[in-house]
């Protein structure tokens, strides 16, 4: 299939299928141990910004709980209205990711679930840059990215009948892009799904001095 405009592809399918992708992962329990780790290595009261929110669940709501000031990006802007509504502690902002605009050293952490596999892959590397330069001294990354390389789409997604488009590397080639950034990769790991699987990156920007 012949995509001219991709990431509007992303918007439109997230905003025709917001409520059947919650259903459809309704029991994902994997964000959990993710998001727990993460708290034990910033601030109490962190500054932080989730890129490619969704609808907040689980990752805004969980950190907001937690007494953390969340920022919350996403392309949809259903799913950036029902964030609003399910977790009105939290701040959020329809935007494309790679157009965004924050000032240097904003946050402890950038978190971005399942979202940079979602933007054209010579649009990565800069935004991998724009995260670092958000991210304080010593601020951590926690991101999905492709395992294996693959780029397409799939005209049934979920079986909600919208069409959703991806991009992604390969794990090893995002380890360099997140190093060529400027981000020291602490952890890496994959994390299995259906019959392939993303990979999972710790990384952090080095503290000063």
């Amino acid at each position: 299939m012949d995509i001219d405009d991709p990431k509007d592809v992303v918007r439109r399918g997230y905003d025709a299928l917001s409520r059947h992708y919650e259903q459809s992962y309704a029991t994902e329990t994997k964000y959990r141990p993710w998001l727990d780790a993460l708290q034990k290595r910033i601030p109490a009261t962190a500054t932080v910004l989730d890129l490619g929110c969704g609808h907040g669940v689980p990752v805004a709501r969980a950190l907001a709980s937690a007494g953390h000031r969340v920022t919350g990006v996403d392309i949809s802007g259903v799913q950036i209205s029902r964030a609003r509504e399910l977790v009105p502690e939290a701040e959020f902002r329809q935007a494309d990711a790679t157009a965004v605009e924050f000032p240097a050293a904003s946050f402890d952490a950038v978190i971005s679930l399942y979202a940079l596999i979602h933007i054209p892959l010579d649009e990565q590397p800069p935004l991998l840059a724009r995260i670092a330069n958000w991210l304080r001294p010593g601020g951590w990354f926690l991101g999905t990215t492709g395992h294996s390389a693959w780029t397409g789409t799939d005209d049934d997604w979920l079986g909600g009948g919208a069409t959703m488009w991806w991009s992604h590397a390969d794990a090893a080639t995002y380890r360099d892009w997140l190093t060529r950034a400027g981000l020291t990769v602490q952890e890496e790991e994959f994390v299995p799904e259906g019959d392939g699987g993303h990979a999972l990156f710790w990384a952090r920007r080095p503290s000063e001095g």
